[in-house]
């Protein structure tokens, strides 16, 4: 039976699921959960993940949700996935989870939180809360800090310093691009210090193509979206 992946690309960690299947040549069967429709909601997709989130998978009667775990299942459960992905020595595994775990509650809950309350607020039909922004861009601040002294060190481009991409660094990649829809002065000024950041983020970007850029069209669209949003605003608001 063909895998089945639910999500939404705009999404961050749906995007990291996809990309992982099309790098590896793992066949699939792509289902769009509309997060701004509200259909993660239904009923019909509570069957698939009682949590009503995405990504999820169903392969065969295998059904699973959260994307690190779908990234390891992935990993393991398809023939020809290179090693470096999710190595099979443990200890790299190890270190592997020990990004993952970090993640949640650091540069997801930063980025997250500071893009939808800056930005994409109105279309789930809610107020932008600046201040609820201030705190997220303090934790994405220092999210990125961490990424740049701790988890890049070493001599290779990767996270953990290795010299070939992990799902960890498809999965914070995936995550930080979502600063992609925000004013480009505000992006410029959130990355502009991590100049080690920026340069993992344009190397894991590369492994990837031209998947990379062909998931995350849905981003760039949104991008300039927003972008003439914001200019018929200001406009209004010299009127």
């Amino acid at each position: 039976m063909t895998l089945k992946v639910f999500v939404d690309r705009m999404s961050q960690p749906s995007r990291a699921v996809i990309l992982f299947c099309k790098v590896n040549n793992i066949q699939f069967e792509e289902v769009k959960i509309d997060l701004a429709k509200r259909q993660h909601l239904s009923q019909e997709f509570a069957e698939i993940n009682p949590l009503r989130q995405v990504p999820a998978i169903v392969d065969g009667r295998f059904k699973l949700s959260e994307s690190h775990a779908i990234l390891i299942y992935l990993s393991g459960a398809f023939p020809g996935v290179a090693d470096h992905w999710y190595p099979a020595d443990v200890s790299k595994r190890a270190k592997i989870h020990s990004v993952l775990d970090w993640h949640h509650l650091n540069l997801r809950f930063g980025a997250m939180k500071y893009v939808f309350n800056t930005t994409l607020a109105p279309a789930f039909g809610r107020p932008l809360d600046p201040k609820a922004a201030a705190v997220a861009e303090k934790t994405l601040d220092s999210s990125l800090s961490t990424i740049e002294s701790v988890w890049l060190k070493g001599s290779g481009k990767f996270l953990l310093g290795s010299y070939q991409p992990s799902i960890a660094d498809l999965s914070l990649v995936c995550e930080i691009m979502q600063l992609e829809v925000l004013d480009e002065k505000d992006r410029a000024r959130i990355l502009s210090p991590y100049k080690k950041v920026r340069v993992w983020i344009e190397a894991t970007k590369a492994s990837i193509q031209p998947h990379f850029d062909d998931v995350h069209g849905i981003l760039y669209r949104a991008k300039e979206k927003f972008q003439k949003q914001r200019e018929i605003t200001t406009l209004h608001s010299k009127m």
